[in-house]
């Protein structure tokens, strides 16, 4: 077992013994429990500085590696996530979100998360670890992929068109407010402004969904002006697997009005009112730079004319 991947396995037992007891240590109990366990298990590894910062560190970020995980495991609470997995997730979301990427690739920090998962944790953990750090590495952008080792031409290749579809509906919102225009953003604990956006119920019309989704997101009523752009992309959810989200974006227009951002939404902790001119500051997604891009543009126009 290489050096770096027992290191690891040494920070997931005292973060589980951390966690069972409540997160109750004292920083010199954490200390003395590092220094035992990898005297235990880890004898003339000489990595404890490696051991000593990637626990700290995840303790430090605990509370938004946490609302990461909620966000990205909806369908479990997390503290329904057995004690294993759940410091597992902590451990590779920590590399995979605030370590080097040089030091710690992305694609290692999934496939150390998912070794320790099928070590330690039980029959169905390193499916779910896969699943839950598979949807964060999407959402990153899959941060280089292009560095990793091709799959071999024998293999199968996914089947996309056979995945089952999820609508969503999402809308470039802007308002007025004496000679300016503003945009609504919504700012995710990835640290990126986007467009706010939600699923579409069965039987429901994608434009009026979209309305009711805003609405309840940000708290604003908005009219839709016209459709500016859709998105597809795959998706991994830790209990239906693979998926196909649609994403059909508008232009829409509010009253320029406090935006009050819904309560319990674990994956976002903000939402603003923009000025055009501000939006190129702004950390955003390579994929929305097209949507503002056109939806710019047309108010532009607009007011121009």
């Amino acid at each position: 077992m290489a050096n770096r991947h027992l290191s690891r396995s040494i920070v997931m037992q005292v973060l589980y013994e951390w966690d069972f007891r409540g997160g109750t240590l004292t920083d010199l109990e954490i200390e003395h429990a590092l220094v035992r366990n990898a005297e235990e298990f880890a004898p003339g590894v000489n990595d404890i500085s490696f051991m000593r910062k990637l626990l700290l560190g995840i303790l430090e970020k605990r509370v938004k590696l946490d609302d990461i995980i909620v966000k990205a495991a909806p369908d479990w609470p997390i503290e329904k996530i057995a004690l294993v997995d759940r410091n597992i997730l902590r451990i590779g979301l920590f590399e995979l979100l605030f370590e080097d990427r040089v030091e710690v690739p992305a694609k290692v920090a999934i496939n150390e998360a998912i070794e320790l998962a099928k070590t330690y944790g039980g029959e169905t953990s390193g499916k779910f670890i896969n699943g839950v750090l598979g949807a964060v590495y999407k959402e990153l952008g899959e941060p280089g992929k292009d560095e990793t080792t091709k799959r071999k031409a024998s293999l199968s290749p996914l089947d996309i068109k056979s995945l089952p579809v999820v609508q969503l509906g999402g809308a470039v919102v802007y308002a007025r407010d004496g000679g300016d225009i503003y945009l609504a953003l919504v700012h995710d604990i990835f640290g990126h402004w986007t467009l706010s956006k939600g699923k579409i119920e069965a039987g429901e019309e994608v434009e009026a969904g979209t309305i009711r989704e805003i609405k309840e997101e940000i708290g604003i009523d908005i009219v839709i002006k016209e459709k500016i752009g859709e998105n597809e992309y795959t998706a991994s959810h830790p209990k239906n697997g693979k998926m196909r989200k649609h994403v059909s974006y508008y232009l829409a227009e509010a009253a320029y009005e406090p935006l009050k951002l819904e309560e319990g939404k674990g994956g976002l902790d903000d939402a603003q009112w923009f000025k055009l001119a501000d939006i190129l500051d702004l950390n955003l997604y390579d994929d929305m730079t097209p949507l503002f891009t056109k939806a710019v543009n047309i108010l532009l126009n607009k007011t121009n004319n």
